[in-house]
């Protein structure tokens, strides 16, 4: 049982959403790096299409670009065909497209939370089910297929904050990791979830103030608040993604397993001294 062999993903293909950016653009690097073919979606196809070539550039071998909006069928429905033309089996599925929405609770409109509410959860059920003959196809007893959901620590704790649809849609993530797991994994489908903390991601910019400005963002700083004393990197997010879809993950079966340095159970952090 040798290392490479055990978290091996090599030749292995993945569909990783919300693909372009933040956390899903580390995983489908981290998969890239590590011999995986790689297909990417996002809404907006330029910066899809950009992100792709990129990633491909950088880390060699394959990532395709296949732009969708999953909040609705119709979105999902042209993913499932335009992956089905590229593939007739997918070894990894990545539910990562997310969206969140922050106002004032007296003031926090039904748009904000139906779009978050169709994207966050809605999308990763049906977009599941759509893929579920190209997963069938691709998993066996003894290497399943892997559906991975990235959930949030915010489906666990109380949000920081005021994005009253958000930590909801994450909570029912993970509660739809399980039921999904219990249904599939006779199909030869593992299905778990990853609950990430703070990275230096769009999302998480615009929630402390610097409105989607990531590399102006002081993310030090922002690391200082948790136990670990910083953010998460692309190592941490792609390695625990990689030990999920490869043979060392595949007796762990419907687990939403946090990535974040300890925000959860960590003690508080004092602030530091001058």
């Amino acid at each position: 049982m040798k290392l490479h062999d055990l978290f091996s993903i090599d030749g292995k293909t993945a569909l990783v959403t919300g693909g372009s950016r933040g956390i899903g653009e580390m995983i489908a690097a981290g998969f890239l790096a590590n011999g995986a073919t790689v297909l990417i979606s996002s809404r907006k196809a330029d910066v899809c299409d950009a992100t792709a070539q990129r990633l491909a550039a950088e880390y060699g071998g394959t990532c395709v670009s296949l732009p969708a909006d999953l909040s609705n069928l119709e979105g999902i429905d042209g993913l499932a065909a335009a992956l089905r033309e590229h593939t007739d089996r997918l070894d990894i599925l990545v539910n990562n497209a997310g969206a969140s929405w922050g106002a004032p609770l007296e003031e926090f409109p039904e748009v904000g939370w139906d779009k978050v509410m169709d994207t966050n959860v809605k999308g990763v059920f049906f977009l599941t089910q759509r893929l579920l003959p190209l997963l069938e196809a691709a998993g066996t007893s003894d290497d399943p297929a892997r559906v991975v959901n990235i959930g949030s620590i915010d489906g666990i704790r109380n949000p920081v904050f005021d994005t009253w649809s958000y930590g909801p849609s994450k909570a029912a993530v993970h509660a739809l990791t399980r039921q999904l797991a219990a249904h599939l994994v006779r199909r030869n489908i593992i299905v778990n979830a990853i609950a990430p903390g703070p990275f230096p991601t769009w999302m998480l910019s615009t929630g402390v103030g610097t409105g989607g400005d990531v590399e102006g963002t002081d993310w030090d700083l922002v690391g200082r608040g948790n136990p670990r004393g910083r953010v998460g990197t692309p190592e941490d997010i792609a390695g625990l993604a990689i030990f999920l879809c490869s043979r060392a993950g595949a007796y762990t079966v419907g687990e939403t397993i946090t990535c974040d340095g300890g925000a959860i159970v960590g003690p508080a952090v004092p602030p530091p001294r001058a």
